[in-house]
């Protein structure tokens, strides 16, 4: 894997990349983390998309370096898909493939609503059609338990503190609920760490929460421009972990609606899994992502 330096203004953001060598021809996957994640979160998929014949780009969201946390502080939904717009421009293509998970789902239905164009596929995983999530959450309310840390990254200082807390200890947990059949390894977290105590990080991170998930949000009380891109017009593959202790796989029942997704719209779900499914079933995961590709492919 190599590194490339992708831009959106001012902004800079790191990119692992694997195939640009080997694939100078081959389609474009850009792939985008969540939280608590960074750009390694697809680790398991740059390799296997390479073989397969893909140029693959894996970068870190607005605010998970300092050279990518902006001035003004904007870490809303819309802008992280217009970063993503902006670096899909940087292209010399004329649309890629776009995958993404928990907070990178959400950009990935933005991206793919507001610029339809610059799309083949989308793939997300974790996160379902976030516009629909408040209506959604009302049928699924185990939900508002299993989002109580949304909330609780809406309180100043007090979360702040508890985040980086013992050594990010809540992290972990985060992960281990989230994920209960999943071990982490040792050199992952040590990667995740480094990246999280990153000047600014942190901030940006929890930023991400309060500015596109207040309890408002979430219960459809107040609306943003992401409540209102109902409609994402690009075949779209969404994966489920069905053991996800972030985000109940019965969610997925109710946040899709054919009329949002006139190209179409998948489900697949994933047994054994839980909300880093892409990690912990890569195999499983990574066929499922090169079947799609294959079957959306614009050549």
């Amino acid at each position: 894997m190599t590194d490339l330096t992708l831009k959106n203004g001012p902004l800079r953001f790191s990119a692992l990349t694997a195939g640009f060598d080997r694939n100078p021809e081959g389609e474009i996957v850009v792939c985008l983390h969540g939280f608590p994640d960074d750009a390694h979160s697809f680790d398991a998929q740059l390799p296997a998309l390479a073989e397969a014949g893909y140029r693959v780009v894996a970068p870190y969201l607005r605010g998970y370096e300092p050279s990518s946390q902006p001035d003004d502080g904007d870490y809303s939904i819309s802008a992280i898909a217009r970063d993503v717009i902006a670096w899909v421009e940087s292209f010399d293509v004329e649309a890629v493939h776009l995958i993404g998970h928990d907070w990178g789902a959400v950009a990935t239905y933005t991206a793919g609503a507001l610029a339809p164009e610059r799309f083949s596929s989308l793939i997300t995983i974790a996160v379902p059609h976030a516009a629909r999530f408040d209506e959604a959450i009302r049928k699924v309310p185990r939900q508002l338990a299993r989002s109580w840390y949304m909330a609780f990254f809406n309180i100043p200082g007090i979360s702040e503190y508890a985040v980086q807390r013992n050594d990010w200890s809540l992290v972990k947990t985060l992960w281990k609920r989230w994920s209960p059949s999943y071990a982490m390894p040792d050199h992952q977290w040590q990667q995740l760490r480094s990246t999280f105590a990153a000047d600014g990080v942190k901030g940006a991170m929890l930023a991400y929460y309060r500015q596109n998930a207040t309890p408002a949000l979430l219960l459809g009380i107040k609306k943003n421009e992401v409540a209102e891109l109902t409609s994402v017009p690009v075949r779209t593959l969404a994966i489920t972990g069905v053991e996800d202790g972030c985000i109940d796989t019965r969610m997925f029942d109710h946040c899709f609606d054919d009329g949002d997704f006139p190209a179409g719209i998948a489900v697949e779900r994933v047994q054994g899994a839980g909300h880093f499914a892409h990690q912990e079933r890569p195999d499983e995961v990574n066929q499922l992502i090169l079947t799609w590709l294959s079957a959306n492919s614009p050549n």
